[in-house]
C-alpha cells in the first residue's frame, strides 16, 4: 500500500519534500506594498456552505516533533489559523495563545533577509490596533478560529513564491530532534542507523515519527491531524526499536505517502462514517467514467443514469472500444481517525473493467418497482442503502450518532457494490425487523393519503431503498449458490408465477388490506397497522381468519362497485390457488422478507393498473 501511495505522488506531481505540503487556505490579510493593512478577503467557492478556501500546493509545514523542539512554543509560518495571527479566539489572553502569535512574528522577522515586506508585516503584526482592525474583519465575515489565514502583499501571495524557500529549508535543520531511547540528541549521518524502507525497498536512515494525515479530523476529532505509523507504548517496540523504526520508511516516502492521503482524502467520499478513497493504476481516468462516482451520485434525473453510463461503458470496454481502461487497475482504501491514529479498515483493489461490472450487477440487483407501480424506482446511491438499515434520524440528532448502530454492515455493503459478494444475513435481519416497524407504525398510509406531505419522498425514498436491498440479498444469495435461480424468480415488477408461498402470503396481505379501504374508507388503524406482523411471521394463523372477515367487505363493494367486487374476489382466489394448502406455520427472517416483497409488489401493481371491475362497473 505504501508503494501504491509513493508512486501516485510521483505520478500525481505532488508535494513530497519534508517541511511543505498543500494547504487549504480560506482567509487573506491584505496589505499595501508599504504594510498598511487594507482588508481581509475569503478565497476559495464562496458560494459552497463549507468552503474550504484556496489550496496552494507549496506550504510551510513543521512536523510534530519540530513544532517541540527546544521545548518553545511554536506555529507555522506564513499560514496559520485565525486564533494564532490575529488572536480571534473565546480567550484571546490565553498565554499558550500569545506564545504562538509572538512565534508567528519571530518568523517573519528572522526571514525579512530574504523578502523585506515580512518585516513590516511583523511590524503590523506586533500593533494591537491592526490586529483590532483584521478581528473585526474576520468576525463581520464569521470567520472560525480554526480557519486558516495567509497574506496578499500588493497583488502578490508570499505563498505563491518560491523566494522563501531555501531559507525555510535551513530553518528547519536546526530544529529537528532524533529520538534514541527516551532521550532526545543531534545524531549524525554516520551514527543513523540503516534499515529496508517499506515503502521502496531501499536501505535508509528511517524516520522516527511520521507526519500528520488531514482530512479526517471530522472522524477522529483531532484537529492536527492523525498518524497512519507510530509507536507509541514499549509493549509494541521490539528488537531495540524505537518509535516508528518498527515499521522502516524515510523521511521522504513518509513525506509523499502523507501528500497522496492528504489529496485522495480531500477528494475522497464519506462512506457513512469512515472515508472511502479510491485510485486508479493508469490515471487520468475522467469523473464521468468513475465507477466509484456512480455509486455516491444522488437520485437525480440525468440525461443518462449511473446504471446506462456503466452499461455503455463496459461494452466499450469489451469491445476494445476504450483500451485505455481495458487494463487498467483500481486501489481503494476505507479510513477512519481516532486517538490521533489513521486506521485502515479496509483494502480492495482489482481489474477496472472487473469493477465496471461489478457495479452493473449491483444496480441491476438493486433494481424495484417504484411506490406508483408506473416505473422503476430511481436508484439509490450507496449512502441511501447503508442508512436505510437505521431508524429515521431524530430532529437534532448528531450524524455520527445516528449512523453508530450500523457497524460492519456499511464495509459489507460497499464490498457487495465493488467486489460482487453477497449481501450478509446481518442486512437482511435488520430489514426484516425495520419493514415490520414501518408498516405497523402507519407512516406509508399517512405519508401516501395527504396530500404534498413533507416526509413523503424521504418515507419513499427509505422504501424503495429496503425493498431494493431485499431483493438484491436474495437474487445474490442464489446466484452465488447456483441451483434455484433466485434472479428468475425475482423481478423488479410483481411475479405471480413466483414459486414461494410466503411472497404470496405478502401479496394476499396486500389485496386484503386494499380491500377494506375500498369498502370502509379510512378506518384508523386497518388490516396493516392490526396484523402485518403477526401475518409476516406466522401466515397460518392470521391470513385464512382475514380472508373470511373480508367477506362483509366483498358484501357491500358489490352493491356500490360490483365489477370492482368481481375482480376482488378473483384476485383472492387467484393468490390461494398460488399458496394451495401450503400456508406457512412460521417464517424465517428470510421468507419474511420473500412476504414484504410480495406485499410491496402487489400494491405497487395495484396502484399502477385500473382493475378490471372499474371498467366494467362504468359499463354497467
Amino acid at each position: 500500500m505504501l508503494e501504491l501511495l509513493v508512486k501516485y505522488t510521483r505520478d500525481h506531481g505532488l508535494i513530497a519534500e519534508p517541511g511543505f505540503k498543500s494547504k487549504s487556505v480560506r482567509w487573506a490579510a491584505i496589505f499595501d506594498e508599504n504594510g498598511n493593512f487594507l482588508d481581509v478577503i475569503e478565497r476559495g467557492d464562496t458560494s459552497k456552505k463549507r468552503n474550504r478556501g484556496h489550496l496552494f500546493p507549496k506550504c510551510p509545514d513543521l512536523s510534530q516533533p519540530e513544532m517541540k523542539a527546544g521545548g518553545i512554543i511554536k506555529s507555522h509560518f506564513l499560514a496559520d489559523t485565525v486564533e494564532v495571527v490575529a488572536l480571534l479566539s473565546q480567550n484571546p489572553h490565553d498565554k499558550k495563545l500569545a506564545a504562538k502569535h509572538d512565534y508567528f512574528i519571530h518568523l517573519m522577522r528572522q526571514s525579512a533577509n530574504v523578502l523585506p515586506e515580512f518585516r513590516l508585516l511583523a511590524e503590523q503584526l506586533s500593533d494591537p490596533e491592526v490586529i483590532s482592525k483584521i478581528v473585526d474583519h474576520l468576525k463581520s465575515q464569521r470567520a472560525n478560529p480554526n480557519d486558516k489565514i495567509t497574506f496578499r502583499i500588493g497583488n502578490s501571495f508570499p505563498l505563491d513564491s518560491d523566494c522563501w524557500h531555501e531559507w525555510w529549508r535551513n530553518f528547519r535543520k536546526e530544529l529537528v530532534p532524533i529520538k534514541q531511547g527516551r532521550k532526545i540528541r543531534e545524531r549524525s549521518q554516520s551514527q543513523a542507523r540503516l534499515m529496508r524502507c517499506f515503502a521502496t525497498g531501499e536501505s535508509v536512515d528511517p524516520e522516527n515519527t511520521h507526519p500528520k494525515i488531514t482530512g479526517l479530523t471530522d472522524l477522529g476529532k483531532v484537529r492536527s491531524g492523525d498518524v497512519l505509523i507510530g509507536y507509541k507504548q514499549d509493549s509494541f517496540c521490539s528488537y531495540g526499536l524505537n518509535q516508528s523504526e518498527n515499521a522502516a520508511v524515510s523521511k521522504e516516502a513518509a513525506a509523499a505517502y502523507r501528500s497522496a492521503l492528504n489529496s485522495l482524502i480531500d477528494n475522497g467520499q464519506t462512506l457513512v462514517g469512515p472515508k472511502l478513497i479510491h485510485w486508479f493504476k493508469k490515471k487520468g481516468v475522467p469523473k464521468e467514467d468513475d465507477p466509484f462516482k456512480w455509486l455516491e451520485e444522488p437520485e437525480q434525473v440525468q440525461e443518462l443514469n449511473a446504471q446506462q453510463r456503466a452499461r455503455g461503458l463496459l461494452q466499450c470496454i469489451q469491445t476494445g472500444k476504450r483500451p485505455d481502461l481495458g487494463d487498467n487497475y483500481f486501489y481503494a482504501l476505507t479510513l477512519s481517525g481516532g486517538g490521533g491514529r489513521v486506521m485502515t479498515r479496509d483494502w480492495m483493489d482489482g481489474q477496472f473493467e472487473a469493477l465496471v461490472e461489478n457495479v452493473c450487477a449491483w444496480f441491476d440487483d438493486l433494481e424495484i418497482v417504484n411506490f406508483s407501480g408506473a416505473k422503476l424506482a430511481a436508484l439509490p446511491k450507496l449512502e441511501r442503502v447503508i442508512t436505510c438499515l437505521l431508524q429515521p434520524r431524530k430532529p437534532n440528532q448528531d450524524y455520527q450518532d445516528w449512523i453508530k448502530p450500523i457497524g460492519s454492515e456499511r464495509i459489507s455493503l460497499w464490498h457487495s457494490a465493488a467486489k460482487k459478494a453477497i449481501i450478509p444475513y446481518s442486512v437482511l435481519a435488520r430489514l426484516a425487523i425495520l419493514n415490520i416497524k414501518f408498516h405497523v407504525s402507519g407512516i406509508l398510509e399517512e405519508v401516501a393519503t395527504e396530500r404534498n406531505h413533507p416526509q413523503f419522498a424521504e418515507t419513499i425514498s427509505v422504501l424503495h431503498a429496503r425493498m431494493g436491498l431485499m431483493k438484491a440479498y436474495h437474487v445474490r444469495k442464489y446466484r452465488t449458490k447456483g441451483g434455484i435461480s433466485m434472479g428468475e424468480d425475482l423481478k423488479p415488477y410483481l411475479n405471480e408465477n413466483h414459486p414461494h408461498p410466503a411472497y404470496h402470503c405478502g401479496r394476499l396481505m396486500a389485496v386484503l388490506a386494499r380491500l377494506q379501504n375500498e369498502a370502509l374508507g379510512d378506518v384508523g388503524a386497518g388490516v396493516v397497522q392490526r396484523y402485518y406482523a403477526a401475518a409476516s411471521c406466522t401466515p397460518a394463523l392470521v391470513l385464512g381468519r382475514l380472508t373470511r372477515n373480508s367477506q362483509p367487505h366483498l358484501g357491500s363493494l358489490k352493491k356500490a362497485k360490483p365489477g370492482l367486487a368481481i375482480w376482488y374476489e378473483s384476485k383472492i382466489a387467484n393468490i390461494w390457488s398460488r399458496i394451495k394448502d401450503d400456508v406457512p406455520r412460521i417464517l424465517t427472517l428470510e421468507e419474511q422478507t420473500l412476504f414484504a416483497l410480495g406485499y410491496y409488489q402487489q400494491m405497487a401493481d395495484r396502484k399502477s393498473t385500473r382493475a378490471e371491475g372499474t371498467d366494467q362497473n362504468k359499463e354497467e
